[in-house]
């Protein structure tokens, strides 16, 4: 195992959510942001964080038993999916026996055709289906990233509710909580080392997106979420951290429903509140135009709409390059 992959991270523990959760992702020496790599959060448990955490940059986890492994989420690009196996190969060389998908967005499913068909492709059976119809949809928002070969694979063992994944002493909880930032959202849960992760129901440094999925049903799962206890929390995207991670995301959701409200209120569309919103602490997140896609579905949920269910994506992110002036980065 190499020295990389040893390194132990530790969960912030600052009080101060503003501080530890906002402050900008910091640089090395050399003015730019460390490469990925598995590094260890607790005995058997390692976390793959691709900083700035921006669109398409996830985070994804091993969970390493005496009998068997999981891996938690992929990657988006063949080339960002070749490097995390090639950081799953120094601590399991044969590769993970199981690969769960959190959610079905490609950054963190495309990578599925380079472990199987050894690995067991697990997850929640909602999310199998929204894979097969989303396809690999996600290429054609950003045709010139190099996203190299990306068959769409698809979960091969799917449940709903709950499933444990037994490794021989670590137990893999996988539960299902959406609809938040999709309608199937899974996370998982590793109690011996009270670590979570989470997918993208938690964000750090980065700005939530819940386009996909549901405002209250975000925040119910934030709260079921805070009940397991963990101590570290590796989110979807950004710096791992700890439970203020969950007290960061929620502070967004609420600060989005009241703008939601206020919006409704004047009888403004989700674009023209999004333009004249001050986000204040929150100006300086990554990907901060996701606001105004996030407003769709606050609006919606605000008329009525169920969580999770269907609304005009393609509109919202429309809407949503043209607050921001254009296409968002994503340098996958």
């Amino acid at each position: 195992m190499s020295g990389t992959a040893a390194e132990t991270v530790s969960p912030a523990t600052d009080t101060d959510t503003a501080t530890a959760v906002r402050a900008p992702v910091t640089a090395d020496a050399a003015g730019e942001a460390p490469p990925p790599a598995l590094r260890k959060v607790a005995d058997g448990v390692y976390a793959y964080v691709q900083p700035d955490g921006g669109w398409c940059l996830n985070n994804a986890g091993l969970v390493v038993g005496s009998e068997r492994s999981v891996l938690v989420d992929t990657a988006a690009t063949e080339a960002r999916t070749r490097r995390l196996r090639a950081e799953t190969g120094r601590i399991v060389p044969a590769g993970p026996d199981y690969v769960v998908n959190t959610h079905f967005h490609g950054d963190h499913t495309f990578g599925n055709g380079q472990f199987a068909p050894r690995a067991a492709i697990v997850a929640h059976e909602g999310t199998r289906a929204d894979s097969a119809e989303a396809g690999l949809g996600l290429r054609g928002l950003w045709p010139d990233v190099e996203w190299g070969s990306t068959p769409l694979v698809l979960p091969d063992v799917t449940f709903d509710g709950s499933l444990t994944l037994r490794l021989g002493g670590l137990r893999v909880e996988l539960l299902h909580v959406g609809p938040a930032h999709t309608a199937h959202d899974v996370v998982a849960w590793i109690p011996e080392r009270s670590v979570l992760f989470t997918g993208d129901v938690v964000w750090s440094r980065v700005t939530p997106f819940v386009l996909f999925g549901s405002v209250s049903g975000s925040l119910r799962a934030l709260d079921r979420m805070r009940a397991l206890g963990a101590r570290t929390v590796v989110p979807g995207h950004g710096p791992v951290g700890g439970p203020e991670l969950f007290d960061f995301t929620e502070e967004y959701l609420r600060f989005l429903r009241g703008v939601a409200e206020d919006g409704v209120r004047d009888g403004l569309t989700p674009l023209e509140t999004a333009r004249r919103t001050d986000l204040g602490a929150f100006a300086g997140l990554v990907d901060a135009e996701r606001l105004a896609g996030n407003l769709h579905r606050a609006y919606a949920e605000a008329e009525g709409l169920p969580p999770g269910a269907r609304i005009d994506v393609a509109r919202s992110f429309q809407e949503m390059v043209a607050f921001h002036g254009g296409l968002p980065a994503c340098h996958a």
